[in-house]
């Protein structure tokens, strides 16, 4: 059996480390806070990831991140996940969809049309909806009965060329 790894913690980290466990916002950060605690008590990778349902090397990389960054390695990382289709970082998509908006008010299928051809991007009427909520645009009246299907027939054809 190897050598057990102990996080030595000092008072002020050992603190910092119990506030994050108890309010961090995100449970994946109290987690990791809860393995560099578990960690400084001497226990073994194993006993750690039994209490926690994970693998040991997940601890092991937990607690090496900690080591190297402290407790801001702990966080998620940016970039994380995929892209958005409509960017609200990218002046070119806002000022076309404050454009097409201020042209048809009260169609979302149709802003979504003229967007996938201008844009040449590839988007459900959700999309453009949840865009508008984020960014506060303005409001595009959903519309009723709103169909996916001519999405997935473009997007099926797109695939297959």
């Amino acid at each position: 059996m190897g050598k057990t790894k102990v996080a030595e913690l000092t008072a002020e980290q050992r603190a910092e480390l119990e506030k994050g466990y108890r309010t961090g916002e995100s449970h994946c950060f109290r987690t990791r806070c809860q393995v560099i605690l578990l960690k400084s008590e001497k226990r073994t990778s194993v006993e750690v990831a039994a209490v926690l349902g994970c693998c040991e090397m997940v601890v092991n990389n937990w607690l090496v991140r900690y080591e190297t960054e402290g407790i801001t390695g702990l966080a998620t990382r940016a970039g994380r996940g995929r892209p958005p289709i409509l960017s609200q970082q990218n002046p070119g998509h806002l000022k076309k969809v404050q454009d097409e908006i201020a042209k048809h008010p009260n169609s979302v299928k149709t802003v979504v049309a003229v967007l996938e051809e201008d844009l040449n991007l590839l988007m459900h009427p959700e999309t453009l909806k949840r865009f508008l909520k984020k960014t506060s645009i303005g409001s595009a009246a959903p519309a009723p009965g709103s169909n996916p299907g001519r999405w997935l027939k473009k997007e099926q054809k797109k695939r297959s060329s």
